[in-house]
């Protein structure tokens, strides 16, 4: 099994409007989506579930009619509540706003709340090829609608910042989330701040590995001439 680093604890999703049923609905959740995270799909029961809870088994189906329907949640908040997020701090930006900012504010973001919804995230990471095929397909959606996000925004990105043309964006796309989801399982608090990454990250794809004069400096000889 793979060892995940232990990061700042999740935020508890919205729950349903009856506090009783929300609590109930919500501590199956979180317990359900930290058993996915730690022992994978085939091995997490709805029994072993109920047990983490104190609840009997059949006391699950009152919330979820199938273990698939549980499991299929917790994929959704793994993905729905990123997605949103990053989409809400990329909007509150100004229309103007450069490649750099655009593509820093989408990074933290997604960092942020890739790292506080940990067990949510961490087993979406994990079990989504684990998963039966329906379930699967089901999520296939969501997922496709945040990589549609992150195309228009690297190409917002490739149009303000004078992106090399040659480079292929789905390329870069795949780099970049692939490269965030992948701090779930190496990341932990106290070697780095999240936005200490979101820069470094940002930085990696905006200006590679090799070192490059100043700018202003590049500039100094053809101002001479």
């Amino acid at each position: 099994m793979a060892a995940y680093a232990q990061g700042p604890h999740h935020r508890s999703p919205s729950v349903a409007s009856d506090p009783v049923a929300g609590e109930g609905r919500q501590l199956i959740l979180d317990t359900a989506a930290r058993l996915l995270r730690q022992e994978g799909y085939a091995a997490t029961s709805l029994r072993d579930i109920a047990a983490e809870c104190g609840m009997k088994a059949g006391s699950l189906y009152h919330h979820f009619s199938s273990k698939d329907e549980l499991i299929g949640e917790v994929l959704r908040i793994g993905v729905e509540r990123v997605a949103a997020e990053v989409r809400r701090a990329v909007m509150a930006l100004p229309p103007d706003a450069d490649a750099r900012t655009l593509l820093h504010i989408a990074v933290r973001t997604h960092l942020t709340v890739l790292l506080e919804l940990h067990d949510y995230t961490s087993a979406n990471v994990r079990i989504f090829g684990q998963v039966p095929a329906q379930v699967r397909d089901a999520h296939l959606g969501t997922r496709d609608a945040y990589e549609r996000f992150w195309s228009a925004l690297l190409k917002r990105c490739a149009r303000t910042g004078g992106w090399n043309p040659r480079r292929k964006l789905g390329l870069v796309r795949l780099f970049v989330i692939n490269a965030l989801n992948g701090s779930l399982e190496w990341f932990a608090d106290g070697q780095s701040t999240v936005e200490q990454l979101a820069h470094e990250l940002t930085e990696l794809v905006l200006d590679g590995l090799v070192a490059r004069e100043p700018v202003a400096k590049r500039a100094r000889p053809n101002a001479q001439r």
